[in-house]
């Protein structure tokens, strides 16, 4: 199989495109390169036969048609992802989540011969009451600028695999962690500041409730979803989700027990705006296909920490200049206050 990565520079479409060469496919990796992208994830298999890459944005919807045209499969990775920077900028958003969609959707409407897949989040559902799970065909209530983005760029899917007749598979995931994420996201930072000793920002009361799934597990449905795209018209959701769901404050706790830590490290700063309280996702329709996440929470969780802990250089590199100006944007005056 011929697969389009967009965004295989990144965290999950990095581990998705070295499993895919893995596993006998052809693999076009399109990344813009931006702050959240690292080429060295993607090291292993950079002279690999099966495997090139182009340095691209998906809003370039020339270079995007020319090379649908030469695939089976586009699966869109390429996305701004970070609540956190949606609420500092949230122009790029949009532009990347949405317009950058509907050129994916303009050149595989185009060609006719690649069906797409889609990553979208759980955030679309917005925060859910305690024991609810979002079904598929629930209905999107985002509250950031991201998870708004992510909801316009689903509605922009349905639209076409419905007008056009495309065959769109969207795949809704929980919040994703492991190896080679960037230190900005939640699991990272806390686990990288609290092998530094330095204070953990906590929002609020850090009773968030987030349910995680290590990205191997990830990597595992998109695998599966393959070998069963959807020949029929229309927007085939997924979720994927690992069941297991916890407070933001437990998961720092775990950090810190994990990284030979004191819990008073953890500081609780000022709740960003909107933050939504809990997401869940109800997963039987994949799991129904066969697929079982493998990897539980406190396993994959020390793995990860032992990964960021032996690989210092891969992680320090990301804390240059940008990314300590938007740390300071975002906590300097919440860890001031503390």
């Amino acid at each position: 199989m011929r697969v389009l990565v967009t965004g295989g520079c990144g965290f999950i479409g990095s581990h998705v495109a070295r499993a895919l060469v893995a596993a006998g496919h052809a693999v076009t990796n399109l990344d813009a390169l931006t702050y959240a992208s690292n080429p060295a994830n993607v090291a292993s298999i950079a002279a690999h036969p099966r495997y090139r890459f182009v340095e691209g944005n998906i809003c370039d919807s020339a270079l995007v048609r020319e090379l649908v045209a030469d695939v089976d499969v586009v699966i869109n990775f390429a996305a701004e992802t970070h609540v956190d920077r949606s609420l500092l900028d949230p122009g790029i958003f949009v532009r990347t989540d949405v317009e950058g969609v509907v050129s994916l959707l303009e050149a595989v409407r185009a060609t006719r011969t690649a069906r797409l897949v889609h990553m979208s989040t759980d955030e679309v559902f917005g925060s859910l009451a305690p024991g609810v799970e979002a079904e598929e065909e629930g209905q999107f209530a985002p509250t950031s600028p991201y998870s708004a983005s992510k909801a316009a760029a689903e509605l922009q899917v349905r639209a076409y695999a419905e007008t056009y007749e495309l065959p769109v598979t969207v795949l809704r995931s929980c919040n994703v962690y492991g190896p080679n994420q960037h230190i900005e996201k939640f699991i990272p930072l806390f686990i990288t500041r609290a092998l530094a000793g330095v204070p953990l920002p906590l929002y609020g009361d850090g009773l968030q409730e987030r349910e995680w799934i290590h990205v191997d597990d990830i990597v595992a449905a998109v695998g599966l979803l393959l070998e069963h795209l959807p020949g029929a018209a229309g927007a085939h959701a997924i979720h994927i989700g690992s069941g297991e769901r916890l407070p933001n404050r437990v998961v720092a706790e775990a950090i810190c027990r994990l990284a030979g830590r004191d819990e008073s490290l953890i500081q609780r700063v000022e709740d960003r705006p909107g933050h939504d309280r809990r997401y869940a996702l109800n997963s039987r329709r994949l799991r129904s296909r066969g697929w079982r996440p493998a990897v539980r929470f406190e396993e994959g969780l020390e793995r990860t920490v032992r990964w960021y802990a032996g690989n210092a250089d891969a992680w320090a590199a990301a804390e240059n200049p940008e990314f300590r100006e938007y740390f300071a944007r975002q906590y300097g005056e919440r860890l001031g206050a503390v």
